[in-house]
């Protein structure tokens, strides 16, 4: 058992931060900038919830965060009451975040002065890997730190493998969400077009599913984009803020990503018809407007 703080309970870290819990069995201490999350979790969990970042990191042996963006990570590891302030010697942190690389090679020095590892360990698999603890976990950073720190990660991940020195984590997610939005564009496509065709839209998925057009998206996503049903899974929002991560890290590499830029811009199509809350299945909505 390990001594283990969880900063953000959002639709993500809220059951990760559980399964560290109920199927690691650590004793977890969790922090969430709305207080009544916490007390509701510690209430469904066990465990303890603190009042800021550094109450929750003080002694701790690993600290995971799972926030919103760059700045909301800073906050929690650099901001005035973060967790940097008290985490001991020898801790390392987590975190889980699909942030910039540039942020997570920032903080890594930071962390490092105070003798802390960093692993910037973004996560896929949507909400329901995170509640089914199934995530894949993609880590950058030492191999010392990542050997101590996978079997913590464990209990909520399905696949953890380690990428290279810190940010490359990062980078790996950014390939991730490249791949997944030009695989979502073409399934829109694809079932736009087969209604278009008077096509039986689930006769077909049946067939070419098994063929070399079959993916993770077609599998789960298809049923319901076929039913125009958006409200569930990885918002629009979220999509964009990651796509948008993709974009800038091109821009100073020097990748060309054309697809990924065009289906940005198709995404903020969806956000302008009300879809920011949307499922990013939602790009077929576009089509049928």
């Amino acid at each position: 058992m390990a001594s283990v703080a969880f900063l953000g309970l959002g639709v993500m870290g809220y059951p990760m931060a559980g399964h560290l819990r109920n199927k690691g069995g650590h004793d977890v201490t969790v922090y969430n900038r709305t207080k009544a999350k916490g007390d509701q979790w510690v209430g469904q969990h066990g465990g303890s919830v603190a009042n800021t970042p550094a109450q929750a990191a003080d002694g701790k042996d690993f600290v995971f965060s799972c926030v919103g963006n760059d700045d909301d990570l800073r906050a929690v590891t650099i901001g005035a009451e973060g967790a940097f302030q008290t985490m001991k010697k020898g801790a390392i942190f987590i975190d889980n975040t699909t942030a910039s690389a540039e942020v997570a090679r920032e903080l890594a020095e930071k962390a490092q002065v105070g003798g802390v590892s960093f692993l910037d360990a973004p996560v896929s698999g949507g909400q329901a890997g995170a509640e089914n603890g199934v995530l894949t976990v993609m880590v950058g950073g030492e191999q010392n730190a990542f050997d101590k720190a996978k079997p913590v990660i464990d209990a909520y991940a399905r696949m953890v493998g380690l990428m290279g020195p810190v940010g490359s984590g990062q980078l790996t997610k950014m390939i991730n969400q490249i791949c997944i939005a030009s695989l979502v564009q073409g399934l829109a496509e694809g079932i736009h077009f087969g209604k278009k065709a008077g096509l039986d839209i689930e006769k077909v998925i049946e067939v070419i599913s098994k063929g070399a057009a079959g993916s993770w998206q077609m599998e789960n996503r298809h049923k319901t984009m076929n039913a125009g049903k958006y409200d569930f899974g990885f918002a629009v929002d979220w999509m964009r803020k990651d796509l948008g991560i993709c974009l800038a890290e091109a821009d100073r590499n020097g990748a060309k990503l054309p697809v990924t830029a065009l289906v940005d811009q198709f995404y903020k199509d969806v956000q302008g018809m009300g879809g920011k809350r949307w499922d990013t299945s939602s790009l077929l909505a576009r089509l049928e407007k």
